[in-house]
């Protein structure tokens, strides 16, 4: 089952907080016994503007770190540009706090939300993904092309790790290397996997000798 079919209903009845911090405690349990396994590896969990906008949720962060001794550094927030947009000085006051605690926070889907750089620019991110729908066609496609480069120069311009999802294609890959992208996701690289065949193959990923952009 795809997130589309039941995040939205998450939302609409007010259950997207308890599942959130269920998928906090799971995806920290994962570090730390990747950590424990040799692997430091960070986490990326996606977070809903309810929970964006929710005062106490950098404390509920905190506090499942320290029960799972998963260093914030471990840690990737992911949101997304509607999201921040719904109460702009809300937001950056939860997004503050949570990159105070050294959390590293991601703008999901770059390109599809409403944010403008004003904005973009006094919040306290440190990656950008540039949204696949991007991504997927950019080397048939002129113009998505355009927009998948401009993102990484804005990106790198202002000091930013960048992403790009739904890399599919080896001719992507290369597109991607030669316009200086810090790190890609996507087919190309692998499908999802569960954490223990996960570890299997980085482990033999990183015998050989890596490609550029890395794998996020």
């Amino acid at each position: 089952m795809g997130p589309g079919d039941f995040v939205p209903l998450a939302e609409r009845t007010g259950l997207i907080r308890p599942l959130t911090l269920a998928v906090l405690d799971t995806a920290l349990a994962q570090a730390r016994a990747w950590e424990t396994d040799g692997l430091a590896l960070a986490v990326a969990v996606n977070v809903s503007a309810r929970c964006l906008l929710d005062l106490d949720f950098p404390r509920q962060v905190a506090d499942r770190l320290a029960r799972y001794g998963v260093g914030a550094d471990r840690l990737v927030i992911e949101i997304t540009e509607s999201g921040i947009m719904t109460d702009p000085a809300r937001a950056q006051d939860v997004l503050t706090r949570l990159s105070e605690l050294g959390i590293r926070l991601s703008i999901d889907d770059f390109g599809t939300g409403y944010s403008s750089l004003a904005y973009l620019k006094r919040l306290p991110v440190n990656e950008l993904k540039i949204d696949r729908s991007f991504v997927l066609q950019m080397a048939a496609d002129s113009n998505d092309a355009v927009i998948v480069s401009s993102s990484i120069e804005l990106g790198r311009n202002l000091g930013l790790h960048v992403v790009a999802e739904g890399v599919e294609d080896a001719e992507v890959w290369r597109q991607l290397t030669e316009l200086g992208c810090s790190a890609a996701q996507g087919y190309h690289l692998s499908r999802p996997l569960p954490p223990h065949e996960l570890a299997t193959w980085l482990r033999r990923r990183n015998r050989q000798q890596p490609a550029s952009p890395t794998v996020a």
